[in-house]
């Protein structure tokens, strides 16, 4: 947002839309999330999407959060200490933690581009992108989710089926109803569709 001035017109309305979509009973929920998922060691925001953009810009709480998702020495994000303090560099690990974020199993339609963070496009697609991480680790329950599964929802699993030989022949004889059904109806004593066309002179 540093070298933008304000908008104006259709812009200034896109632009408020966008701002509508942020939900702050989420972003409380979130930090309470990566606060128990990271400790206590990230610190906490300001309230508003300011302070949780401020708290997430330089990439840094975001890389923790997903490394606490993986087991110790599997680490997918390195992090520099101290922060990074310059823009290219913080925009770096923003980058490095949606790459790992992808790697993970978040699918890309649910990850933010990193100026919708940085300069404070789009901070609710922020929140869906760690709301697509937390729904995914408590899916995964792989022992390394930690905080309350109610706050994020199961994502749908395969359910694979094994039938037999025996079952799948004896599939082979049942017409499915998505073949459709005629009841009996047969094309019997019936004529062209429509009047012919009637000339007169």
């Amino acid at each position: 947002m540093a070298n933008k001035g304000p908008s104006y017109g259709m812009s200034r309305d896109v632009q408020s839309k966008i701002e509508k979509k942020y939900d702050d009973e989420l972003e409380e929920r979130l930090v309470e999330w990566i606060v128990a998922q990271c400790g206590a060691g990230v610190g906490r925001p300001e309230r508003g999407r300011l302070g949780f953009q401020v708290w997430l810009k330089n990439g840094v709480v975001l890389s923790e959060l997903v490394n606490s998702l993986y087991p110790e020495g599997s680490k997918p994000v390195k992090i520099p200490k101290p922060p990074p303090t310059m823009v290219f560099k913080q925009m770096e690990q923003v980058a490095q933690f949606l790459k790992a974020a992808e790697d993970y199993g978040v699918v890309k339609t649910d990850i933010f581009q990193t100026v919708d963070l940085f300069e404070g496009k789009d901070i609710a697609a922020v929140q869906r992108t760690v709301m697509a991480l937390g729904s995914l680790a408590v899916t995964k329950n792989d022992g390394h989710y930690r905080g309350d599964p109610a706050w994020f929802m199961k994502k749908a699993q395969e359910y694979k089926r094994d039938f037999s030989d025996s079952q799948l022949k004896e599939g082979k004889n049942v017409i499915g109803l998505q073949m459709g059904s005629n009841k009996g109806a047969s094309q019997a004593g019936m004529t062209g569709y429509g009047r012919p066309r009637q000339i007169i002179s």
